[in-house]
C-alpha cells in the first residue's frame, strides 16, 4: 500500500475512533442527567409524562448504542491496519536477520579468505571460493550480488553478471534488496542490448514494488525510454513523404 495512502487511512481512522468516542459519551452523559425523576402528578397527567420519559429514554439509548457501535468498528480497523504494518515490519527484521543482506557482522573465516583472494586479484578463484561458501549458506544471498559486482566490475563479463542477478532475483530478499538488483540487472540488459528484457522488468519493479525507491526509479526510466522512443518516431518521415530532390 502506498504510504501516503495508509497515512491518510491511518488520520481518517483515529479521527473516526475521537468522534464517536466523543460522542457516545456525551450521549450517555446527557441520557444519565435526563433520567426522569418520580413526580406526584394528577392521574390524568400520568401516562403522559411516562409516554414522554420513555421516547426520550429509547432516543437516548439508540445514540449510544449508535455511537458505540461505530467507535467499535472504527477501533477494529484501526486494530487490524496497525496489526498488518507491525507484522511486515518485524517479518522484514527476521529477513533481515535471516538473510543477512547487508552482510553486517560476518566474520565468516572462509568468507573472509574469498575476499583476501580478490584483493589480491585472483578473481575467479575468489568467485569459486564465494561459490562454495554461498552453497553452504543460501541465505545469505549478499555474496550472490558479490560475484556478480566481480563479475561486472573486475572481469567486465556483463553476461555472466546478468546471469547472477537473474538467480539472485529468484530468491526470498527485502522488497528494497530485489528492487536495487532488479534496477542492476536492467541496466545490464540495456547494455547487452536487450530492451525488450529491461523494460518487462522495469515493469514489473513498478508493478510488484511500487512503495520502494527503486519502483520510483523504474517509472523515471520507463518514462525517459518512452519519451526518447515517441521522439525518434517523430524525426521519422512520414510513408508518404516526398524524398527532398
Amino acid at each position: 500500500m502506498n504510504v501516503g495512502i495508509k497515512i491518510a487511512l491511518y488520520i481518517i481512522l483515529i479521527s473516526g475512533a475521537c468522534f464517536f468516542g466523543y460522542k457516545g459519551y456525551e450521549s450517555y452523559t446527557k441520557l444519565m442527567g435526563n433520567t426522569p425523576e418520580t413526580k406526584v402528578s394528577p392521574p390524568i397527567e400520568e401516562p403522559v409524562v411516562e409516554k414522554t420519559g420513555a421516547s426520550l429514554a429509547t432516543q437516548g439509548y439508540s445514540q449510544v448504542m449508535g455511537y458505540g457501535g461505530g467507535f467499535f468498528i472504527v477501533l477494529l480497523c484501526l486494530a487490524f491496519l496497525l496489526s498488518h504494518d507491525v507484522t511486515n515490519y518485524l517479518g522484514n527484521r527476521v529477513l533481515t536477520s535471516i538473510y543477512n543482506d547487508e552482510g553486517e557482522g560476518l566474520n565468516d573465516t572462509q568468507y573472509e579468505i574469498a575476499e583476501q583472494v580478490w584483493a589480491d586479484g585472483n578473481h575467479l578463484e575468489a568467485i569459486r571460493l564465494m561459490r562454495e561458501y554461498l552453497s553452504a549458506n543460501p541465505r545469505e544471498q549478499h555474496v550472490a550480488i558479490r560475484i556478480a559486482e566481480i563479475y561486472e566490475k573486475d572481469l567486465q563479463n556483463n553476461l555472466a553478471a546478468a546471469l547472477e542477478y537473474e538467480d539472485i532475483l529468484k530468491q526470498k530478499l527485502q522488497p528494497e534488496r530485489w528492487g536495487w538488483s532488479a534496477i542492476h540487472l536492467c541496466n545490464l540488459y540495456f547494455r547487452l542490448n536487450q530492451p525488450e528484457k529491461a523494460l518487462e522488468l522495469l515493469r514489473r519493479i513498478d508493478t510488484e514494488y511500487g512503495d520502494t525507491p527503486a519502483a520510483e526509479k523504474a517509472r523515471k526510466r520507463l518514462a525517459l525510454y518512452e519519451s526518447e522512443a515517441n521522439q525518434e518516431l517523430a524525426d521519422q518521415p512520414a510513408a508518404d513523404e516526398e524524398p527532398q530532390s
